[in-house]
């Protein structure tokens, strides 16, 4: 699936959640009284880009989400826990604007509710079981917000990857960016998206934070895709580097980061490894670590 397919399968893309006035107002204001920064390189984001063979660094996928139900904050905290340098999340917006952790655009899988997130307010989402699917010992885990997560992230020396899932305007991208300079962690935040438009809104918004752009296959020059958006790296498919693994050097070439998701067993971090990507998307953050230290 392309970069634009994926946008356009999510049906809420034409139901954007609208944020409250007064909210937006102050957050906006908040975030567009912080100074611009000068646009960030791949290398200054990652330290460096790594040749084959070179260990990459680990993001623990929805936390540490093969120990602990994903998305939330037991999960986070594992993957504090761990020697990841990343942890990745979903961000998605309740009817009544605030930035909720959820990666399926329905509540379904993974709570006792059901229908879309978009659907529901902050307060009828907070009332959810997000646990109980995972097992009994997590009963009563709840949904975290944005502003839970960065509190949770903020004494560590841990980074995130926050990627907005569907469609924001530059509005709603604004909202999510001013939490994050209101908790001071813009350093330490990359935003990423399948959605081009939504990395055009944070491009417009947050220029000081570090952009991704998630696409299942790159078609055609990579600098050409990352530059539609101001993205420092590209995050895709291990099948698309399985078929093309001459991609990641032409990446590269670009000046880009490779990103790759979601690999769980040593086996495919070792074929990742051999092609030089620079970071791995895991489940088990803390198993990935100890392969990494032991291989």
């Amino acid at each position: 699936m392309t970069t634009a397919q994926h946008w356009l399968s999510f049906p809420w893309r034409a139901r954007r959640p609208l944020v409250a006035a007064a909210t937006s107002t102050a957050l906006i204001l908040l975030f567009v009284l912080t100074p611009d920064a000068a646009d960030v390189q791949a290398a200054d984001v990652f330290a460096s880009l790594r040749s084959p063979g070179q260990a990459a660094f680990v993001a623990g996928h929805r936390g540490g989400s093969s120990a602990a139900p994903e998305n939330t904050l037991p999960a986070f905290q594992l993957a504090i826990d761990s020697d990841a340098e990343f942890v990745e999340t979903d961000i998605q917006l309740t009817s009544d604007g605030v930035p909720v952790l959820m990666h399926d655009w329905t509540l379904d899988r993974t709570t006792n509710g059901s229908g879309p997130v978009w659907a529901m307010t902050a307060q009828q989402v907070a009332q959810l079981d997000a646990g109980s699917w995972f097992s009994a010992e997590y009963r009563g885990t709840t949904v975290p917000t944005l502003i839970e997560f960065l509190q949770l992230l903020k004494p560590s020396t841990k980074r995130a990857i926050l990627e907005l899932k569907g469609s924001f305007t530059a509005e709603q991208a604004a909202t999510v960016a001013a939490q994050v300079y209101a908790s001071g962690l813009q350093r330490r935040v990359l935003f990423a998206s399948f959605d081009l438009m939504t990395l055009k809104a944070l491009q417009s918004v947050a220029t000081e934070v570090p952009r991704l752009i998630i696409t299942h296959d790159v078609v055609g020059d990579p600098a050409i895709l990352a530059g539609a958006c101001g993205a420092v790296a590209i995050v895709t498919s291990r099948d698309f580097l399985e078929s093309s693994p001459q991609s990641v050097e032409a990446i590269h070439a670009a000046g880009l980061g490779v990103l790759i998701y979601t690999l769980n067993s040593e086996r495919t971090w070792s074929e990742a490894i051999s092609l030089g990507v620079d970071g791995i998307i895991t489940d088990s953050p803390s198993q990935l670590d100890r392969w990494l230290e032991t291989g």
